[in-house]
C-alpha cells in the first residue's frame, strides 16, 4: 500500500446472502479488540451508500438474489467486491440445492476472494487489504 491509501478510511459493508454464518463469526473477530481492523482504517459502516467494499458472505440464496443486486447498484463508484468463504466463490455444501441462485460471481463482479471455511480473521484482513491496494490503483488511473 502506498501513501495514499493512509489518507482516508476504508469503509466496508457486509452483506450476507445466504451463509451459515461462520464467514460472519470471523468477520465480527476481526472487528475485535484481538485484531481490531479498525486501526488499519477499516470500518464497518450500515449502508451501501457509503462503502467503498462489499464484504459477501455465503451462496447466493434466491430470497437474496435481488437484495444483492441492489445493494451492487447503490454502492458508488469505485467499489470493490470481497467474497468470504467457500461457499461465497464455490457454493460449498449447498452446491446444487434447490434454493441456490449460484456464486457471487454468478451476478456481480468480484475483485478478491478469500477462501476457507471459515476463513481466519487474518485471511479476511488480507483480502480487505488486497482490494484496499486494488482500488487505489482505480484511483489514481481515473
Amino acid at each position: 500500500m502506498g501513501i495514499d491509501a493512509l489518507k482516508r478510511s476504508l469503509w466496508v459493508f457486509h452483506v450476507n446472502a445466504g451463509s451459515c454464518n461462520g464467514c460472519d463469526i470471523e468477520i465480527v473477530a476481526a472487528l475485535t479488540p484481538r485484531y481490531d481492523v479498525e486501526r488499519f482504517g477499516i470500518k464497518l459502516v450500515g449502508t451501501p451508500r457509503h462503502a467503498d467494499v462489499l464484504l459477501v458472505t455465503g451462496p447466493v440464496t434466491r430470497q437474496m438474489k435481488d437484495k444483492l443486486l441492489r445493494v451492487y447498484e447503490q454502492t458508488p463508484e469505485p467499489k470493490l467486491v470481497v467474497v468470504v468463504g467457500n461457499c461465497g466463490s464455490t457454493c460449498g455444501v449447498f452446491y446444487e440445492s434447490y434454493n441456490i441462485e449460484g456464486p457471487v460471481d454468478k451476478l456481480i463482479p468480484v475483485d478478491v476472494y478469500v477462501h476457507g471455511c471459515p476463513p481466519r480473521p487474518e485471511a479476511i484482513i488480507e483480502g480487505i487489504a488486497k482490494a484496499w491496494a486494488k482500488l487505489e490503483k482505480t484511483k489514481v488511473k481515473k
